[in-house]
């Protein structure tokens, strides 16, 4: 301390005499004086501002729609031109808001999570859930928007679909989590809509379901999973029926996962009990019912809520566990048909879920850039370093592979709807709907992690509304089905169209890559999955009876191959770009055929299941349980 003064008295000293010309001498109290008054004046790094001189500017959101590039190609290939600029000035204007206003209202759902009150002040049982006035608001603009009423208006025909799945891409990461209860609500939309009969169900809930009116606007939850069953629907939903006297039933069970919680009606599973008391095993037992939770007063329909979960991610969401205890409620499907009936209900959530998965890769890749030119470390902005570049370049890559499968399901649905799809193409949409979900999930997770670290601690830190990204993208591995049990769909859909929907796929890829058979800088990437295909093909052929340990490779394999043929076919288009045509060829620079790889390297004999299962249960102590 002592040697500080003497270091700033002397440079002081320096200072004063050059500056002012000593006339008279200077008594040691004076000097002293003059010195701390100079030191006081001085800049010193902390000696005010307890926090320092330096805050980083964080990155911003522009507009979502027309910084995207490949959404807005994408839609300009397949929406006529003579209803494109409608929906592009619609795009456009909410691209803007959903990085404004909405995106305020995500940030406070995050804050202000659900909570329940199960029992009031005088210990009467309410199970009053309580929500923010943000997820509240969600719910009206999400009515005021036609997130869900523009696929069922069908203004746009074929093309209402995708402009739909448009709209919630940018929706989604701003939505506080409320794209789940709209996703729900749209699959029950789907499903009353081409229910046969049910007049009175059409009027009373498909008009709220598909309306504009926040007034009228209703979403929907989806009560699938219960204690024992998890995937297992057919053999672990306990839910029973008891038919009454008026021809409703009542419903007794319990609901293990309850997403939206504060729908206004559900689509749910249960068994109906026959004259004997008994119930049927199986899926061949369960039946699809409908129920409203509340009635006009508010009140439960005989529905406790008995608690809310607590989650890694999705926090904004309230999702409980229900116990059911003579729930009104009405059969919509015919008695042992519920499986069947619920599937249209899969087949958009699971659309969704993958929408939801490149919107997060979107979001977080366009926060990184933008951090980008922003953040400087070791004396030069990130952007500037090769091996961040390279890192950004990378995640972009996967955003637009992710984009442009969920795009492209969207669209194939958005023809099946209206009854033009062709049968190829209800074949590859019978494929592309599980290795979506599963491919696309799994990327959002790898995606979004990398994209915090670029940056840095400030990508761990609550404050900066990053971290709430990863954990709400965990959920879409998990959501609808996980990785392995899709993969296992995959297989299902071979074998029920005996391979047809496997050669159709091929079909398709061929086409797609015929495109882009003038282009040279294309054709390294055309014959690269070309090649794949065939192998794929050729493997699925010869080796049927390994089919099933392979599931998860060969789904990887053709979820690789299709996003492959899709950037391809995107960057030998008519508005393709040399940014497409490097995103092509990046993206086939990896290996295509993970199941070839995995094959050739005997991953799937017995030897090698053995293997595996030596190894996982090595230091096993319940040897019993083996």
């Amino acid at each position: 301390m002592f040697k500080f003064q003497r270091i700033l008295r002397c440079q002081f000293n320096v200072r004063f005499k050059a500056t002012f010309p000593v006339t008279r001498s200077v008594s040691a109290h004076e000097a002293e004086l003059e010195l701390t008054n100079n030191v006081h004046q001085m800049p010193l790094p902390f000696s005010s501002a307890k926090v320092g001189n330096f805050s980083q500017e964080p990155p911003q959101l522009d507009n979502q729609y027309l910084q995207d590039t490949l959404l807005r190609s994408f839609l300009k290939r397949h929406i006529p031109s003579d209803v494109l600029p409608e929906i592009d000035a619609d795009l456009s204007r909410f691209g803007h808001r959903v990085a404004t206003d909405i995106y305020d209202l995500h940030l406070r759902c995050e804050r202000e999570p659900p909570s329940v009150e199960q029992t009031n002040a005088w210990g009467q049982r309410t199970d009053r859930l309580i929500t923010s006035t943000a997820w509240r608001s969600m719910h009206h603009i999400s009515a005021e928007e036609g997130l869900i009423a523009l696929a069922y208006e069908r203004k746009y025909g074929a093309h209402s679909r995708l402009y739909q799945m448009a709209k919630l891409y940018l929706y989604a990461p701003s939505s506080g989590l409320y794209g789940c209860p709209l996703a729900m609500a749209d699959g029950a939309a789907k499903i009353i809509e081409n229910l046969d009969g049910c007049s009175w169900l059409k009027e009373r809930a498909y008009t709220r379901l598909t309306s504009r009116n926040p007034q009228l606007f209703w979403t929907s939850g989806q009560w699938m999973t219960e204690k024992r069953g998890g995937s297992d629907v057919a053999g672990g939903t306990e839910t029973v029926a008891v038919k009454q006297a008026d021809g409703s039933y009542s419903l007794y069970g319990y609901k293990w996962f309850s997403s939206a919680t504060d729908a206004d009606m559900t689509l749910t599973l249960a068994r109906v009990v026959d004259e004997e008391g008994k119930t049927t095993e199986g899926t061949k037992g369960l039946s699809l019912f409908y129920l409203e939770l509340r009635d006009e007063s508010g009140k439960l329909n005989n529905i406790q809520i008995h608690r809310l979960k607590n989650k890694l991610g999705t926090r904004q969401l309230p999702t409980a566990e229900l116990l059911l205890y003579g729930a009104k409620a009405f059969k919509v499907s015919d008695e042992g048909r519920g499986v069947a009936a619920i599937s249209q209900m899969l087949t958009l959530t699971r659309l969704h879920n993958s929408i939801n998965a490149g919107s997060s890769m979107r979001r977080i890749t366009n926060l990184a850039r933008d951090y980008s030119t922003k953040r400087k470390a070791f004396g030069t902005l990130l952007k500037n370093y090769p091996l961040h570049l390279q890192t950004l370049a990378r995640m972009e890559v996967e955003t637009r592979g992710a984009t442009l499968l969920a795009l492209e399901v969207a669209r194939l649905l958005g023809r099946e709807e209206v009854g033009i799809a062709s049968e190829t193409e209800r074949q590859l949409l019978r494929l592309l709907v599980p290795v979506m979900k599963l491919y696309t999930g799994k990327q959002a997770v790898a995606v979004v992690s990398e994209g915090l670290e670029c940056f840095g601690g400030q990508g761990y830190i609550e404050d900066t509304g990053l971290p709430s990204i990863l954990r709400d993208a965990q959920v879409l591995a998990i959501w609808e089905g996980t990785t392995n049990i899709l993969s296992l769909d995959v297989l299902r859909a071979l074998a029920k169209s005996k391979g047809a929907v496997l050669q159709n796929f091929a079909l398709d890829v061929s086409s797609r890559l015929a495109a882009a058979s003038s282009n040279a800088q294309l054709s390294s990437p055309s014959a690269k999955v070309r090649k794949a295909v065939e192998e794929v093909l050729g493997f699925a052929a010869r080796n049927t009876s390994q089919l099933e340990v392979a599931a998860r490779d060969f789904s990887y394999s053709i979820a690789r191959i299709a996003v492959g043929s899709l950037l391809i076919e995107h960057a030998a288009s008519g508005v393709g770009t040399s940014q497409d045509v490097h995103a092509a060829q990046k993206w086939c620079d990896q290996d295509l055929t993970p199941v070839i790889t995995a094959a050739e390297a005997s991953a799937y004999t017995l030897d090698s299941i053995s293997a595996d299962k030596e190894m996982v249960f090595d230091g096993f102590l319940q040897a019993s349980r083996l």
